[in-house]
């Protein structure tokens, strides 16, 4: 399995926001959409504050894998599942990371509608 190297992960882990584009069956990528991602140690996480009807998430549900742009970073990556045991540390990563957002923002991404969708991301 692949790693995000250091660099990567304090470019993407230090800024707000990342572009992220799910791959078609086609092999073609969606319109990219602009989401929030936090780091977790050496992983990368995000979630559909719109749960399952975000379309960029359900687009990740068809062939797991796609493409992401953040702080300088472009990379393929997989989209899995994340493990259920680490959500509380990734609500309390949002918490930290976006502290400084109204709670009326923040607040869904915490939502168990959007906890539901919680992917890591892997490099391809």
């Amino acid at each position: 399995m692949a790693a995000w190297t250091k660099d990567e992960l304090n470019a993407i882990g230090g800024t707000d926001e990342l572009r992220v584009a799910a791959r078609r069956p086609d092999g073609t990528l969606q319109n990219p959409v602009t989401i929030w991602v936090v780091r977790r140690g050496d992983d990368l996480y995000v979630r559909s504050y719109k749960g399952n009807g975000g379309k960029w998430y359900r687009g990740t549900q068809v062939t797991h894998t796609g493409h992401i742009e953040s702080g300088g970073v472009e990379k393929d990556v997989t989209f899995d599942d994340a493990d259920p045991a680490v959500e509380d540390e990734i609500d309390a990563a949002y918490r930290t990371k976006y502290h400084g957002y109204a709670a009326n923002i923040v607040d869904p991404m915490l939502a168990e509608q959007a906890r539901a969708t919680t992917l890591k991301l892997v490099p391809a």
